[in-house]
């Protein structure tokens, strides 16, 4: 089986690479990310031109970049891969996008006889390295199960959410839970600091209770050591958030917190702290405070 994988940023080039390591062979274009593409190549992948060029060669296309646009561009734009696709192929979208979007480019490639199936992940930059990334994933159950086995060789989750759309919902659910988290660790660490306790401290004696969390253990040390580099920036974050609040507002739902986090994210961007890592929620604090937060 041949697989296409179009999008080889943060997320997307450790991703084709466990799929190189686990026998796959990949064909992958990035106009954007050239090493990215070279380092695939290197490890046996083979690179094509343009994203028709991926799509006339694999039964399965993965696309991974960073909005609703960018999918629609790949599949639709000028040497779009939706045209070149066999009827039958699979087309795996792991962008975060918005469901509402899914499900119109669905409804597309539908009339050109392809499948579709959404698969947003969770986990960063750190799982997708280490092939562990959470799917969330939307469309025919017998689609899934021919690209479950894919799927499982980049990450250790691998959930049929509902239809297509259904992942993408998920993920927003999931990005709510992640950045109302990381706020809350950035509070709470920040109050502990201002109370004379030391912020280590405080993560060492709560993070084995009902408070610890996989968040928390990954972005509380990256806080303390002030260490920003991007696992995933706040400027994709807060792009997430904005479809959570298109979502809410199509079904009227409540999401107060959602806005809160929302909004500390757009003042840092306005700071020029958009390409740092989302545990960058602390210099909210900071700026409010005055003071770093430290080990």
């Amino acid at each position: 089986m041949k697989v296409g994988f179009i999008g080889l940023g943060i997320m997307g080039k450790p991703m084709a690479k466990n799929l190189v390591k686990a026998g796959y062979e990949l064909v992958v274009a990035d106009k954007f990310a050239k090493a990215a593409v070279e380092e695939l190549v290197a490890m046996g992948a083979t690179a094509a031109e343009t994203n028709a060029d991926v799509a006339r060669q694999v039964d399965i296309l993965i696309t991974m970049v960073p909005n609703s646009p960018h999918v629609k561009e790949a599949l639709f734009g000028e040497n779009g891969a939706a045209a070149a696709l066999k009827k039958g192929a699979i087309v795996l979208d792991c962008s975060s996008i918005n469901p509402v979007a899914s499900r119109e480019i669905n409804a597309e490639l539908e009339k050109m006889g392809i499948e579709m199936m959404d698969a947003p992940v969770s986990g960063g930059e750190p799982k997708a390295i280490d092939g562990t990334l959470a799917f969330m994933v939307g469309g025919k159950p017998e689609i899934f199960e021919k690209v479950k086995p894919l799927l499982e060789k980049m990450g250790s989750s691998v959930v049929l959410c509902g239809g297509i759309g259904a992942g993408n919902v998920t993920k927003l659910c999931n990005q709510i839970v992640v950045a109302v988290n990381i706020a809350a660790v950035a509070e709470a660490m920040t109050l502990g600091q201002q109370c004379g306790v030391e912020p280590e401290k405080i993560f060492e004696a709560i993070k084995g209770g009902l408070a610890g969390s996989t968040v928390m253990n990954a972005k509380a040390p990256m806080m303390m050591d002030q260490n920003f580099k991007p696992g995933f920036r706040i400027n994709l974050h807060i792009k997430d958030l904005n479809n959570v609040v298109d979502a809410a507002a199509k079904y009227d739902s409540p999401i107060p917190l959602t806005q809160s986090v929302l909004e500390m994210m757009k003042i840092l961007r306005r700071d020029g702290d958009e390409g740092c890592d989302h545990s960058a929620l602390v210099k909210y604090y900071q700026k409010l405070t005055g003071e770093e937060l430290h080990h």
